[in-house]
């Protein structure tokens, strides 16, 4: 089961067009990423204060199908595809709820594999995902 965080359209995520800058899903897809973390018990700030290490995106994969518009009511999922010992694989999709296609079920707009890996802090190095927490992130 993934991980749906609501999002809105405003002006400032929509081109000339009227319709989202494809940039502004890997915006979406990040504040997704972050709150399902948090939904799991990991705050990323505390995470460096404790730990030294931290995540970063290392690939990202992304597919568009349909645009989204001005004031459009989105869902953003996140669910972990793959956990190694220094990286995790998250698939996401921003979905066109449900409610504004006459109840015909959400419409897949866009679709992504973001891979992020942990780094020490310090130095940006690659390092370990600490055992304790690949446990908290995976059931």
């Amino acid at each position: 089961m993934a991980f749906e965080f609501p999002i809105r359209v405003y002006w400032e995520d929509t081109d000339a067009g009227g319709i989202v800058f494809y940039a502004n899903y890997l915006k979406f897809f990040e504040r997704a990423r972050t709150e399902w973390l948090r939904s799991l018990g990991v705050g990323q700030q505390l995470l460096k204060e404790q730990t030294g290490g931290m995540f970063v995106v290392t690939d990202a994969q992304l597919r568009y199908h349909r645009p989204a518009r001005l004031d459009d009511e989105l869902i953003v999922t996140a669910g972990l595809q793959v956990a190694g010992r220094a990286s995790l694989t998250i698939v996401q999709r921003a979905l066109l709820k449900p409610e504004q296609m006459n109840d015909q079920g959400a419409t897949l707009l866009t679709e992504g594999t973001i891979r992020i890996g942990w780094v020490d802090a310090a130095t940006m190095r690659p390092a370990r995902i600490p055992s304790t927490l690949l446990e908290q992130l995976t059931p």
